[in-house]
């Protein structure tokens, strides 16, 4: 970024009254001097008043003007002014985030927006995506990945600092495209491999879910021991209301909405986050949900160092040479037809 500076401006402070007490004498000393002086008298001045002034007169007076903005032009050239080009190197120690997201058919609930009537409101996890893609857009400088589970786990996005990329694959994330199941373990499994080579000063994995594991290969509590040894934390979210939700169904009768249990085993969740040193939330609706996404967002932040570099290139030689130029001017006028006889 350029931008000009004067490098003396506090000489250019000292001038500037100076060239205007200057310039007062200059206009006032010749009218001042003109009344004192005298050398011959007339009966009578009128005819010579009616005269006018000469076309060279009015042109000598012209040029003298020259002389005002050569001393204007030489004082700003001794205050020194830069031109400079400033350069700003960010150092990050970035945190790389993995967000695990169940896509399993409970998901389908529409408790989280509860503030809605019910034929307008979304499911959660429609209601999840929104609040994950504000969290993502405040982690400019960090990697975050996008891990999807139900019966099966799979990784949507990869570590990546193209949030854009990663907010259209979010957008494409939809109920029942891993399964109906919720392989809780499994999905923590993939996002550890996604984070274990990371060489980010911090690691985390942000887990978004409504249920009870019930199926995969690894336990979570299992997959949490694994994220503790690669120095990974986990931060767990329960989503969804206490007691029961509602959800659409499709019946002979057209859409009803049915009423149905949420069961959160939040004692493995709250065990997961322990065991990695991260911590456990419950977010019964939306607004509970995106706070407890802000303060994982406080929790996690990205130490930010700038160092600030500045090349200035003297610019006084632009005001010098026309200042210069100006005076020859002038000298060279005043030398010859425009010269003041004695």
């Amino acid at each position: 970024m350029s931008q000009l500076e004067f490098n003396d401006l506090g000489l250019l402070w000292i001038l500037l009254p100076l060239f205007g007490a200057w310039l007062a004498a200059w206009w006032l000393w010749p009218r001042w001097r003109g009344r004192r002086e005298g050398a011959v008298r007339f009966s009578s001045i009128a005819r010579a008043r009616g005269l006018g002034s000469s076309r060279t007169l009015s042109l000598r007076r012209l040029v003298q003007l020259l002389r005002v903005v050569v001393v204007a032009l030489l004082i700003l050239a001794m205050a020194r002014p830069q031109a400079g080009r400033k350069q700003t190197t960010v150092h990050t120690e970035g945190v790389d985030i993995v967000l695990v997201l169940d896509t399993s058919g409970s998901m389908q609930a529409l408790d989280l927006d509860g503030e809605r009537p019910l034929e307008r409101r979304r499911d959660r996890l429609e209601v999840a995506k929104t609040v994950v893609r504000d969290f993502v857009a405040q982690r400019g400088n960090d990697q975050v990945g996008l891990v999807v589970f139900g019966n099966e786990a799979f990784t949507q996005c990869p570590l990546t600092l193209d949030h854009g990329v990663l907010a259209t694959l979010l957008d494409r994330v939809e109920i029942g495209m891993a399964g109906d199941g919720t392989a809780i373990g499994s999905a923590v499994g993939i996002a550890v491999k996604r984070l274990r080579d990371s060489t980010a000063k911090s690691k985390v994995i942000v887990l978004l879910t409504d249920g009870r594991s019930n199926a995969g290969a690894i336990s979570p509590v299992k997959a949490a021991e694994v994220a503790s040894a690669f120095g990974i934390r986990i931060y767990a979210v329960g989503a969804g209301t206490r007691g029961k939700a509602p959800f659409i169904v499709e019946s002979v009768f057209g859409r009803q909405v049915v009423y149905e249990g949420v069961e959160i085993d939040e004692g493995t969740l709250r065990s997961m986050a322990d065991a990695t040193g991260g911590a456990y939330f419950r977010a019964e609706d939306r607004n509970a949900l995106e706070e407890v996404y802000r303060e994982i967002d406080r929790l996690e932040r990205t130490e930010m160092t700038m160092d600030t570099y500045t090349e200035w290139d003297e610019r006084f030689r632009l005001l010098v040479a026309p200042a210069l130029a100006l005076l020859l001017v002038e000298v060279l006028l005043l030398g010859g037809r425009l010269r003041k006889l004695p």
